[in-house]
């Protein structure tokens, strides 16, 4: 029973993670919070649930078809609302994420409606048997898919010329642009990586719970959290932080009213920051 709490938790973790890096990516680039993130992890999951449904694919390429969906969302995201809004900066910013997250919200809605749905086949149940451990097939397979994005974003940031130019906007955004390196392709990479994430965090959570317009509103904001306790803008704290919340989630649930479970994440929030305002692995910026 432990063993298999501890694989939901993991795994629940783990998609916090995966919809954190999308914030801790755009924010260490553009310095700007993207509340439009959770709905495009919304539109992911539908991408991939039509393309299972429609075209009858498996889970991998209906994943590759959500990818591809929201990272082209996420360019247009950038081109169209936060490029140029980036001068006016602040409150803009943050009024135009939050007006697409609405778009994306209703505009979702009216087109397919706001009854639930659910994968068919794709997260069918069953039991991993390791050794004396039985575990859950379905949290186990989101823990196979989000180690390998880790993995691959990890790659990305340090192998790729896109990926250097990240950090170097990070770290400096004026030095980087003086060097070379153009900021606003820089965010503009920010955003199609982090949608991408999101879109295969929106194909796992929706296989283990179900689609709805509304569905990345809940998850998006303890990701958030998740990202600010682990110091938003690290990456390795985005992923500490997606754990912690995961596991102190279900656990919680073992010994708290079902009630209380979302709860959790904001009281865990608060606590860590009065104990470490910048996060688990923040580090205070030099001027």
């Amino acid at each position: 029973m432990a063993a298999a709490q501890l694989a939901c938790g993991l795994s629940l973790g783990m998609i916090y993670a995966l919809i954190a890096l999308g914030y801790t990516l755009v924010f260490g680039v553009l310095r700007m919070v993207n509340f439009a993130h959770c709905d495009v992890m919304m539109v992911g999951a539908y991408a991939g649930y039509f393309a299972s449904r429609w075209f009858g694919w498996g889970l991998l390429p209906a994943m590759a078809a959500a990818v591809l969906c929201c990272a082209l969302l996420g360019a247009a995201i950038h081109r169209w609302v936060i490029h140029p809004l980036e001068r006016a900066g602040g409150i803009s910013l943050l009024t135009g994420a939050l007006a697409v997250s609405l778009i994306l919200e209703y505009g979702m809605m009216a087109l397919c409606g706001a009854q639930p749905r659910a994968f068919e086949g794709q997260f069918a149940g069953g039991v991993l048997h390791l050794g004396r451990l039985a575990l859950p097939r379905d949290r186990m397979l989101v823990l196979l898919f989000s180690v390998a994005m880790f993995l691959l974003l990890e790659w990305t940031l340090g192998h790729t010329r896109a990926g250097r130019g990240m950090r170097a906007c990070g770290s400096d955004r004026l030095a980087a642009s003086l060097c070379g390196i153009q900021p606003a392709r820089a965010g503009r990479t920010a955003f199609v990586l982090g949608s991408g994430m999101a879109a295969v965090a929106g194909v796992l959570y929706g296989g283990m719970f179900y689609l709805h317009p509304l569905m990345g509103a809940a998850p998006g904001l303890k990701a958030f959290c998740a990202a600010v306790i682990g110091g938003i803008g690290s990456i390795p704290g985005a992923v500490l932080g997606g754990l912690t919340l995961g596991l102190a989630e279900t656990f919680a649930t073992a010994f708290l009213p079902t009630a209380l479970r979302d709860a959790t994440a904001f009281l865990l929030l608060l606590i860590l920051l009065l104990l470490r305002p910048r996060g688990m692995l923040g580090r205070e910026e030099r001027t």
